[in-house]
């Protein structure tokens, strides 16, 4: 076999199981274990256990005092809720908002030294077994906190993954729904990985730990939510899939923004992988390992670069022998995939609604920007003082 035929196929091979085949084969495998048996994990009539809740807000004041009214009314005995705010290196009007709010703990440093360090000063005043991180620009639904300590009762549960749910303005912009098409698809996928072993890192917009799990780390973790729950997990234990816990935000302003923040979470990704490199030993971890390679380390590293591979190559082989009917259906078939999502592309960039265009444009979009990800990387242009991307106001 020639080397164009084994890029070509390999190149299929690993496309279609990192975006397809995965989820398809834990579906097979989850279907007969019981994954889509309604439980009721989430509820409890024991003890309540008391919770920390942590919010790190930085220059927040806009979204402020809603996320505060929003958090103070869940519905969560008081007397075992414990709210810490850390607003470090904020120099709007935060600290003053917070201080409103005398049932809240507010922890503020003049110096921004990022979200990780933010958070790991907090958890030196967690006393509580569980906590649980919430992003300052999302809205938590009011049992949020109940469903989520109700997966404690499990003693291998270690965490919990909340649902993200993106609020769209259709007159402000068109990036919402493919925003939302995608976070449906990982919502998909979480409630898989969740159903196999676990949830392969969870989303800092609503998640839980088990407070004694965190283990502390430098100041230049990049994607926070992703590394401490991956470091739940190769401690042995599991992060469940709670979708009755969900929070909800409104999508990026602009194409531009929501490419600047999908680019600083690729640069997250790829650094991420040197401080889970034990996730990669499929020896001491054969679950995780499995998991973790297929829904992440393939995804990051292979498709980018498979994407161009598959492509060039084709055009070679077509070339090369025009006569073999699956190469020139198949270079057809890209020619016409990426064609559609240039169009969406097109309906985007004018603030349309793309419809199912969003979907070709959005595989293509995410490749992009974990390849420029990837090079920040490379970099080391990627700091963890990175600049907010700009939300829609509702």
């Amino acid at each position: 076999m020639s080397i164009e035929y084994l890029f070509f196929y390999v190149s299929i091979v690993v496309l279609f199981y990192c975006y397809a085949g995965y989820g398809i084969l834990l579906f097979i495998i989850n279907g007969f274990t019981g994954l889509f048996i309604k439980k009721n994990a989430g509820e409890t009539t024991d003890e309540l256990p008391h919770v920390t809740l942590i919010v790190a807000a930085y220059n927040e004041e806009l979204v402020l005092e809603q996320k505060v009214i929003n958090t103070m009314a869940l519905d969560y005995p008081a007397e075992k809720l414990n709210i810490i705010f850390i607003t470090d290196g904020s120099t709007d009007d935060s600290v003053s908002i917070i201080r409103r709010f005398p049932g809240i703990t507010l922890l503020h440093e003049d110096e921004r030294r990022g979200k990780y360090a933010a958070i790991k000063r907090a958890m030196r005043e967690v006393r509580t077994p569980v906590v649980v991180f919430s992003d300052a620009n999302t809205i938590l639904n009011s049992d949020c906190i109940k469903k989520i300590v109700g997966h404690y009762k499990n003693p291998v549960i270690g965490g919990v993954a909340g649902e993200k749910k993106i609020l769209v303005n259709p007159e402000v912009g068109a990036v919402g729904q493919v925003e939302g098409i995608y976070w449906q698809y990982e919502s998909f996928l979480k409630r898989l990985d969740a159903g196999f072993y676990t949830v392969v890192g969870a989303a800092g917009e609503l998640f839980s730990i088990r407070a004694r799990l965190f283990k502390k780390m430098d100041d230049q973790v990049i994607l926070d939510d992703f590394v401490i729950s991956m470091q739940v997990c190769l401690q042995g234990y599991r992060i469940a899939y709670e979708p009755g816990a969900y929070a909800t935000e409104t999508a990026s302003s602009s194409l531009r923004e929501e490419e600047k923040r999908k680019i600083r979470i690729s640069a997250g990704a790829y650094q991420s992988v040197g401080y889970l490199r034990s996730c990669l030993n499929i020896i001491k971890y054969p679950l995780l390992s499995f998991q973790y390679i297929s829904r992440r380390v393939l995804r990051w590293f292979f498709c980018p670069v498979l994407l161009v591979i598959l492509l060039v190559v084709n055009i070679k082989l077509v070339y090369d022998q025009p006569e073999v009917l699956l190469f020139t259906v198949l270079l057809y078939a890209q020619c016409f995939f990426y064609l559609l999502a240039f169009a969406g592309w097109l309906f985007l960039r004018k603030g349309k609604r793309a419809g199912l265009l969003a979907i070709p444009f959005y595989f293509v979009f995410m490749n992009y920007c974990l390849a420029k990800g990837f090079i920040r990387v490379l970099k080391k242009k990627q700091t963890v003082l990175w600049e907010k991307s700009v939300r829609q106001r509702l």
